[in-house]
């Protein structure tokens, strides 16, 4: 386990994709494949949402913003499943911590 990932994320965290991703929509699900590990990754909705929002350097209180508008979801739950979500990225190194708090 990479112990990097221990960097604890809050709001104004600003992530960006890592390059050698490609992701395509497959029956309304977004998917993945990075290239530096071949694993295919299912992102589902929410997830895909979370992706494209990282395609450009954001923070996770803006991602949380745009996911509690498109989904109609309370503002705890949005953050709470982007931060989980954007977590999840880190410990696969397939997103990189522009700049921390």
């Amino acid at each position: 386990m990479n112990m990097n990932t221990a960097e604890v994320l809050s709001l104004e965290s600003v992530l960006v994709q890592r390059e050698g991703n490609i992701a395509s929509d497959m029956d309304g699900e977004k998917v993945m494949l990075n290239v530096q590990n071949g694993k295919y990754y299912n992102l589902g909705e929410v997830g895909g949402e979370i992706w494209e929002a990282l395609a450009s350097p954001v923070s996770i209180g803006q991602i949380a913003g745009i996911i509690q508008e498109m989904f109609e979801v309370p503002e705890e739950l949005a953050r709470q499943d982007v931060f989980e979500f954007v977590q999840s990225l880190l410990n696969e190194d397939l997103v990189a911590i522009v700049s921390g708090p």
